[in-house]
């Protein structure tokens, strides 16, 4: 009897237990395209974006904040959107937001391939946005990005218009109230400027984020 090939067995948004051989014969299924995926040391998690304004309106303002504050503050910083990052054989992760920031990061040139992580350094700070995998978010996935080398990682849950932000250090995390990778941003203005979007649109939170991040 032939045996079921992974994608047969595959489910969803879930941590299923795979070789980095099943992980990569799912990634490359055309039927996945629009997915993003995890994989750490024997498990992978493929996930279906939701398709919702909500995602992707909360999405957009999380990188407003980081882009605006950066160019105010004269920051060195590139970002990335659904980029994927791997070590062969033993993780890959694609999260929502991601940047380089700094003025000595080297970032990767231009291609269709996940970043190597044996050759270029990971991003600076990650952003997953968590519509129904918060839970996730905040647990297994800090696993990943402890080990990879990011420095700080944020988790906005969709649901509630809140932001959690963590500072990765030495192989620990630990919740912090202001960005470490961007000194002076408090993490309570990123929290407004999320619930500001329910009822303000994209220019007039820009010009308020301008404003205070002038004032600083």
């Amino acid at each position: 009897m032939a045996s079921s090939s992974p994608t047969q067995n595959f489910v969803a948004d879930t941590w299923v237990k795979a070789t980095w051989e099943e992980f990569m014969a799912i990634a490359d299924n055309p039927e996945y395209e629009k997915a993003n995926f995890y994989y750490d040391r024997g498990y992978m998690r493929i996930e279906i974006p939701p398709i919702g304004s909500s995602h992707s309106q909360d999405n957009s303002i999380a990188h407003n904040v980081v882009s605006l504050y950066a160019t105010v503050k004269n920051s060195r910083i590139k970002s990335l959107i659904n980029c994927s990052f791997w070590r062969a054989g033993i993780r890959e992760f694609q999260p929502d937001l991601d940047f380089y920031i700094g003025a000595e990061f080297r970032f990767p040139p231009r291609s269709n391939s996940p970043i190597n992580l044996d050759e270029f350094p990971p991003p600076t700070l990650v952003i997953e946005l968590s519509a129904t995998s918060f839970n996730d978010d905040i647990g297994r996935k800090r696993l990943i990005y402890k080990p990879a080398g990011v420095r700080e990682y944020w988790v906005v849950d969709v649901n509630a218009g809140d932001i959690i932000a963590f500072e990765i250090f030495q192989g620990s995390s630990g919740d912090i109230q202001e960005s470490r990778v961007l000194p002076g941003l408090e993490i309570a203005l990123v929290k407004e400027a999320l619930q500001r979007s329910l009822t303000q649109d994209d220019g007039e939170i820009n010009r308020w984020l301008l404003q205070s991040f002038s004032q600083n």
